[in-house]
């Protein structure tokens, strides 16, 4: 996604992200122990640009649980995947996005339907001091009466996303061989926009979801690297 869509759109569905050079700083020097941890997936890790610098590079790989609420109603998003490298290019920062997998989960008070998150082609997990990662998807609504097409945002218009740490869930350290850790983003001033290529249901859909709308995410995510 092109850099003037960070300052001129409204930001709607933020999510996922985190910048994993910032959570390190920001970590405890504790380690918590985690009851059950979720089996890392670094298939998709992408390769180091040809000019990386070596010895500089990782990998990273999310495993979130995240929620949506638009006003009283609550979506729960199920598990979302992600991974990505990071490392230095002639000494500068430099990230390569890998996927994002997300299986589609039910809509509640929308019977038969399912919301399926999607890559929309631009990231930025750097942190700062005000927010934790940047991230481009849509939505996909899928039902038997709907046409294919329908989605909040789009491939070519994906939805921006911003996430910051959520207060709630501070990042701790869960082990340092292999870096492991756990934290929560949040996102309470979320722009939902109405949905798009729905077809005669569409309507129906924006009212029964309340769209377009302002909405909160909230995400618990569990993170581990793997040095390339």
């Amino acid at each position: 996604m092109s850099r003037r869509r960070h300052a001129g759109r409204l930001t709607a569905m933020k999510l996922l992200a985190l910048g994993a050079a910032a959570v390190a700083l920001a970590l405890t020097p504790g380690i918590a122990s985690a009851d059950t941890l979720p089996a890392f997936d670094f298939t998709d890790c992408p390769a180091p640009p040809a000019n990386a610098d070596p010895g500089t590079w990782r990998c990273e790989a999310f495993v979130s649980e995240g929620k949506l609420t638009i006003g009283r109603q609550e979506i729960p998003l199920g598990e979302m995947r992600l991974t990505f490298s990071e490392g230095r290019v002639n000494g500068q920062y430099a990230q390569v996005f890998g996927t994002l997998k997300h299986e589609p989960v039910r809509v509640p008070g929308l019977a038969g339907t399912t919301l399926q998150l999607r890559y929309g082609g631009y990231s930025d997990f750097e942190g700062n001091d005000e927010r934790r990662g940047e991230l481009d998807v849509y939505a996909v609504l899928s039902h038997p009466l709907l046409r294919k097409e329908c989605s909040v945002g789009t491939a070519a218009a994906p939805l921006h996303t911003v996430v910051h740490d959520d207060p709630a869930l501070p990042p701790t350290v869960l082990s340092r061989n292999p870096p492991t850790f756990h934290f929560g983003v949040v996102d309470p001033d979320l722009a939902l926009p109405a949905t798009q290529g729905c077809g005669p249901l569409g309507k129906l859909v924006d009212r029964k979801l309340g769209l377009p709308s302002s909405a909160e995410f909230h995400q618990a995510t569990y993170v581990q690297y793997k040095q390339l």
